[in-house]
């Protein structure tokens, strides 16, 4: 079920108020020399000595006014760690939603807290931690004053909870060692605070007024003042041993590591050697009724730490571009308001003549200016048999008030070809707490994507195109509805010659109603232009049940047409805990084609369960089949994760893995995998 907001979303909201509010929201931590058991029990006398933290409001779905449960928060720190300590108050306390237990999952759809540190104080950038009642762990990275959120940084730190007979309380603790800071005496970090109640449908966050726009860090409030000290020089290495063994083949044993060096506060470099990417879960299969490629998540360790620093609207760099790797190397830091960062991954060769070994390198510049806004640099290259392709241009983030922001970028491809290689897109904004509005152009020269593709992700070049997008959403909490929401999108493109090559019209309208279920309709209609002028439509409904929960079902409906041929799309999806510890998700989709001459029409099925032992001791298994193209891929996958989160024994069976969209061929299939800290 799309949700109006997904975790990416939740954790956007990370505290947001008025700028002028916030600047004036503050709280001084408590340094303390005392031992913290981070049990989740508030017994330490140094809770009860911290200062308190309890202005909360709602941001939804009364925004501004008081929460309907009790938030207390308190700070402290030692020469080590940060700590937080939360007492959230609930009258129900047997009505908490506590469901789940795997690493960065939607905690958001849980009873759940979150935190927000903008460690540099630029308001724009920083980290979040999310943990239940459970003490499940989500954390990640903010950039762009909110904008980008990667949920692929992990950090070693604690986290425990207990349930009350007034509700529950949560302890954590963050080192020093895993942040990125300014060391010094007097310094100043922003603090975001949010709480989660999915039941009620309401987001409580810190403030003395109604938030005014989700997701900007510039409007945290400050923790102030804390000491920092500059921590030591630390070396981190992740060793592992992988051991293969597959029907038909010679038994395999590879070894390689991944090395981590601070070598400062605010500066770090990474190295691996023959990363080990066996147990990664295949890509899910999915219906594609376009013409263009689809992009498909990173799932590998080494691209993701960071990846948030890389991502723009022309996608100058995408890490599924690179195969297999013989070895990688990362560098990031800031220093004076300037953000750096650099990749250089050598890859092995791929199964076809079109990926042979070749060299990768980013290097990506970005400068803060104006207070939470930022310009940037990136370049990226591929060299391969001598040749080198890439893209190089810059981009910039402009927020002219909390509501009024500017996005832009410049871009020109090299390689091959060296004319019409040349895109920029320009995008003015407004946002406010339940409404957005923008319009955007864009141009891609005609042979931009020939040379951007080496290393980038371009759909589709030769395009002179304008966009603007509109959507609106209604608390209304009477007549059996709770919300209601509304969203148009309008397209069209030419060519660079000025051929109308394509546009499109989309129009959403979903409902939330108070009994928990959902409802959405939406309708595309599609002018294209290939071979000849096509035009697709179709109408879709979705219902589902408990979809503000992890625990959810719903079903939808598509009908239309499509490069002439009339089609039925539909499909459903499942999540459920079957006890406390097992949990089961299942997708379907089905699509049927008239007239279907390429035997497109195909049943997908996706399944996945896991168990949880404990949350670092658990059983996953992962099924799928694309009966179109006869594939049957199964994966089950076993850890124990003796040093959270990157120290791990792993025993891993596959059957069938292969790209996304093709039939895979691999026999029965055993993994053995050790990884060690040092």
């Amino acid at each position: 079920m799309r949700r109006f907001c997904g975790f990416a979303g939740f954790c956007a909201v990370l505290l947001s108020v008025s700028p002028q509010t916030w600047a004036a929201l503050k709280t001084a931590p408590l340094r303390t020399e005392a031992d913290i058991e981070v049990d989740g029990r508030l017994d330490e006398s140094v809770w009860q000595t911290a200062p308190e933290i309890t202005d909360f409001l709602q941001f939804e779905p009364k925004r501004g006014s008081p929460p309907s449960v009790e938030t207390v928060f308190r700070v402290v720190y030692d020469d080590q760690y940060i700590y937080f300590a939360a007492d959230c108050r609930d009258p129900s306390p047997g009505e908490i939603v506590a469901r789940l237990t795997k690493r960065d999952a939607d905690l958001e759809t849980d009873d759940a807290i979150a935190i927000g540190l903008d460690t540099f104080d630029d308001d724009h950038s920083g980290y979040y931690f999310f943990t239940n009642l459970l003490g499940t762990q989500a954390d990640g990275r903010i950039t762009d004053n909110g904008r980008t959120l990667d949920a692929a940084w992990d950090g070693r730190w604690l986290s425990a909870a207990q349930r009350t007979e007034q509700g529950w309380t949560v302890e954590i603790a963050i080192p020093f060692s895993i942040l990125k800071f300014d060391p010094g005496e007097g310094r100043s970090w922003g603090l975001g605070l949010v709480r989660f109640i999915p039941r009620k449908m309401e987001v409580v966050t810190w403030g003395d007024r109604a938030v005014e726009a989700p997701g900007r860090v510039s409007q945290f409030g400050a923790l102030e003042p804390i000491e920092l000290k500059k921590s030591k020089k630390s070396l981190e290495t992740v060793f592992h041993v992988i051991g293969r063994v597959e029907q038909g083949e010679d038994p395999d044993v590879q070894a390689g590591f991944n090395l981590r060096y601070a070598i400062s506060q605010s500066l770090s470099a990474n190295m691996t050697v023959n990363p080990d990417f066996a147990t990664i879960e295949a890509d899910q299969e999915q219906v594609n009724l376009s013409r263009f490629e689809l992009a498909l998540d990173e799932k590998r360790h080494f691209f993701l730490e960071g990846a948030e620093a890389y991502r723009q609207r022309i996608r100058l760099f995408y890490s599924r571009r690179i195969a297999d790797i013989f070895w990688g190397a990362k560098l990031y830091g800031k220093a004076g308001g300037t953000e750096y960062s650099g990749l250089s991954v050598q890859s092995k060769p791929g199964l076809t003549a079109e990926e042979p070994e070749a060299n990768f390198s980013v290097v990506r510049v970005k400068q803060d200016i104006f207070r939470s806004s930022t310009v940037g640099l990136l370049a990226a290259n591929r060299v391969a048999d001598g040749q080198n392709r890439g893209s190089v241009g810059l981009d910039t983030t402009l927020f002219f008030s909390e509501r009024v922001n500017f996005t832009g970028q410049l871009a020109m491809s090299y390689g091959e070809h060296n004319a019409e290689n040349v895109a920029f897109f320009v995008r003015p904004s407004y946002d406010s707490p339940t409404f957005h509005l923008h319009l955007r152009y864009t141009r891609l020269g005609e042979q931009f994507a020939d040379n951007a593709n080496a290393v980038g992700f371009v759909k589709d070049d030769n395009r002179s195109e304008l966009d603007s997008a509109l959507d609106k959403s209604w608390w209304i909490e009477k007549y059996g509805f709770d919300r209601i929401a509304y969203g148009s999108n309008y397209n069209i493109y030419w060519s660079t010659a000025g051929e109308l090559r394509a546009y499109q019209i989309d129009q959403e309208f979903a409902i939330d109603f108070s009994n928990k279920m959902s409802l959405e309709i939406d309708y595309q209609y599609q002018f294209i232009r290939y071979e000849k002028a096509f035009r697709n439509d179709y109408i879709g409904f979705e219902i589902g049940y408990n979809t503000r929960e992890w625990q959810s079902v719903w079903f939808d409906y598509r009908v239309g047409r499509s490069f002439d041929a009339d089609f039925v799309l539909y499909g459903t999806g499942l999540n459920y805990k079957l006890t406390e510890d097992f949990s089961l998700e299942y997708l379907l989709n089905r699509l049927v084609l008239t007239p279907d001459p390429e035997g497109e029409s195909t049943w997908i099925h996706v399944v996945r369960a896991s168990y949880y032992f404990t949350n670092d001791l658990f059983l996953k298994a992962f099924y799928q089949t694309n009966i179109a193209i006869e594939k049957h891929n199964v994966q089950a996958l076993f850890v124990y994760r003796f040093q959270p989160p990157f120290g791990t024994v792993q025993l891993a069976y596959q059957r069938g893995t292969a790209r996304f969209g093709e039939r895979g061929d691999q026999g029965n299939t055993l993994f053995l995998k050790a990884s060690y800290v040092f």
